[in-house]
């Protein structure tokens, strides 16, 4: 029959099937969870526990499964302390200061002293030992009007006298010297306070005297010698001369008056008098902004400081920083400025640093102010009150006494 061919056939596709099937891996299907297995909350092992209560939960631990590390406890940080007060100087009186510092000066000024008094050990001064007298002092910046007044005392007294050795012609020079320098001229710094009110003491100068500096270290002579201080910041057009001055009154624990930059001078020198005034304070010192001499605009404003500053009282003080080694420009400086300000004392910085240091007599002559103080080094008291006596023996390099 016809149809038991096909069976074979039949029978070798089923077996061909089961063996496809056989080789294909199942998959199992993971029962599907029910509604209930995500909303009912785990049976408790204490459900039946007498009095419900209820056993503290323990957490769970799969085999396999990692575990959570334990907590780390933050360093606990050492407490931080207040940073120290910066310390307070307190500046030895400046009395006498020059002469402990009279070594630095006669370093500068020892040439000077040795030329001039070689000059006159000669054994014969004719008219050419006499002229380069004359020039050893203008070299030296006397001037020539005290030079030619100075060198004709000296004749006439070694004349009269008949002095001849070394010693003897040293002592001349020295006391003409020291007169020519007006040893009775008040040399003390109007800073005590008068009718309730601080003294007010205004420092100028011509730029790049070291005037702002120069303030600071006066703020330290001052509080030396016992005076309270207020330092007015009045140069308000250049920013890091408040910042100096704030510097330096810190040093020393004084107050510093300060307006913003580029602001009215006047207004914070006003201010500085008055915060004077409401604390008691021996004396108020105002820094000015540095000028030129021949700037009629800042000297008219250097002018409206001071009127507007008289508001409180008088100006006691107005002390001209000069830079030693300027020579004789520094007297048309002192002169501008005395018309403007009316200065009353002269403070001459780097006198360690020139063998100028004739321009001393020189501003006295001409302008009949005295030299009050004497920059001698960078030091920050360096700064020295000017003694006649100290100086010229310096000048003529002269034994330490």
């Amino acid at each position: 029959m016809e149809w038991q061919v096909y069976v074979p056939i039949i029978v070798g596709i089923f077996v061909l099937l089961g063996v496809i099937l056989a080789a294909v891996p199942r998959t199992r299907r993971r029962p599907a969870k029910r509604p209930s297995d995500t909303t009912r909350p785990p049976a408790r092992e204490d459900a039946g526990r007498p009095g419900g209560v209820a056993a503290p939960e323990r957490p769970t631990e799969r085999a396999g499964a990692p575990t959570a590390p334990p907590p780390v406890e933050a360093p606990i940080s050492p407490p931080v302390e207040a940073p120290a007060a910066p310390e307070i100087e307190r500046p030895a009186p400046t009395a006498g200061r020059l002469i402990r510092l009279r070594s630095r000066l006669s370093r500068s000024q020892g040439v000077f002293g040795k030329g001039l008094l070689a000059l006159l050990s000669r054994d014969h001064l004719d008219d050419e030992a006499w002229e380069d007298l004359e020039d050893t002092l203008i070299t030296a910046d006397v001037g020539v009007d005290a030079t030619r007044d100075i060198v004709a005392q000296i004749r006439e007294r070694s004349r009269v006298v008949g002095t001849r050795s070394g010693t003897e012609m040293r002592q001349l020079v020295a006391d003409e010297l020291l007169s020519a320098l007006d040893p009775e001229m008040d040399r003390s710094l109007h800073a005590t306070p008068h009718d309730g009110n601080p003294a007010v003491v205004l420092v100028v100068g011509v730029n790049g005297s070291g005037k702002t500096t120069t303030c600071g270290k006066i703020a330290r002579v001052l509080i030396a010698d016992g005076h309270s201080v207020v330092l007015g910041a009045a140069d308000t057009f250049r920013a890091a001369a408040a910042d100096q001055l704030a510097t330096w009154a810190g040093r020393v624990g004084a107050e510093v008056v300060r307006g913003k930059e580029g602001g009215d001078p006047a207004a914070v020198a006003f201010d500085a008098v008055k915060r004077g005034i409401d604390t008691g304070m021996d004396a108020v010192l105002i820094d000015t902004a540095g000028r030129l001499q021949n700037k009629v605009g800042l000297m008219d404003e250097l002018g409206k400081v001071k009127r507007v500053v008289e508001r409180h009282g008088p100006v006691d003080e107005t002390l001209l920083v000069l830079d030693a080694t300027t020579g004789q420009n520094g007297l048309e400086q002192a002169r501008v400025f005395t018309e403007v300000v009316d200065v009353t004392g002269v403070v001459l910085t780097k006198l360690d640093g020139t063998a100028k240091g004739g321009i001393v007599i020189a501003v006295q002559r001409k302008l009949g102010i005295p030299v009050k103080l004497v920059g001698l080094g960078e030091g920050a008291d360096d700064l020295a009150p000017f003694e006649p006596k100290a100086f010229v023996d310096a000048l003529l390099g002269g034994d330490e006494q």
